[in-house]
């Protein structure tokens, strides 16, 4: 029989780190979307969106919802699915403000639209009620189809595996982006520096919580690509500052 009094440590060791799980978890639900929050800021002091790639909202919505229908068939933690709800109203923000700065700043009068069914301007409609049809039309299609394959287990793991694919290629746009631009200006430094701090602490929390192996990949993945963007800016600001001398 145990002692009652190492029960009684016990219970008082797991009472006094409550808290920090508690603050560890909030951390999580709301700390994907912060490092958007200095993005937003220098988009809207800039009045100019073309630092910024819309197409890491497309991958971070890609992978969130995906993310709360794998929840569905695989009841992970509940800080996982409210931070995917978080991070979709995040980007829906952030979609928000460039449809209206790019509106503001556009001369033709030519609009394109999702329903121009047209490849080459795929995420990149003028009205950003698209945006919100479109999201709404691939959740409804995950629906069906979890629905009816619901019962699969490859079916809920292939669509974790999903989910966490798109969302460690979250960076990749920003990155290819800078590529072509030759340059960072635009994009808030704040911004990735969040990113970077908030997969380290995201990929900890996964390894210490034993989440699925797919979060942690995901953790690893972003991580690097974090790092080549940091790479970017210190290789653009040099090459800058060559010509100017």
């Amino acid at each position: 029989m145990m002692d009652p009094r190492v029960i009684l440590q016990e219970e008082e060791m797991e009472g006094s780190w409550m808290p920090l799980s508690w603050v560890a978890s909030w951390l999580m639900v709301i700390g994907g979307a912060l490092p958007y929050v200095p993005q937003y800021q220098e988009i809207q002091r800039s009045s100019n969106t073309d630092g910024f790639s819309t197409r890491v909202c497309l991958v971070l919505l890609l992978a969130n919802i995906l993310r709360i229908f794998f929840w569905i068939g695989k009841q992970f933690e509940l800080t996982l699915l409210l931070q995917s709800v978080v991070m979709i109203l995040a980007m829906f923000a952030m979609l928000h403000l460039c449809c209206t700065i790019q509106n503001t700043n556009r001369v033709s009068t030519k609009q394109h639209r999702l329903s121009d069914l047209d490849l080459h301007y795929f995420w990149k409609w003028n009205a950003f009620e698209d945006y919100l049809l479109f999201c709404f039309g691939l959740s409804v299609l995950c629906a069906v189809v979890t629905m009816l394959l619901l019962d699969s287990a490859m079916f809920v793991e292939t669509l974790g595996s999903l989910a966490v694919v798109f969302e460690s290629m979250l960076g990749l746009p920003q990155l290819l982006q800078n590529f072509h631009n030759r340059s960072t200006k635009g994009m808030s430094l704040k911004m990735v520096l969040l990113w970077m701090a908030g997969d380290v602490f995201k990929t900890s929390y996964f390894v210490m919580n034993q989440s699925p192996s797919q979060f942690r990949l995901c953790g690893c993945v972003q991580i690097l690509i974090d790092v080549v963007i940091l790479l970017q800016v210190l290789f653009y600001s040099q090459e800058r500052s060559i010509k100017l001398d």
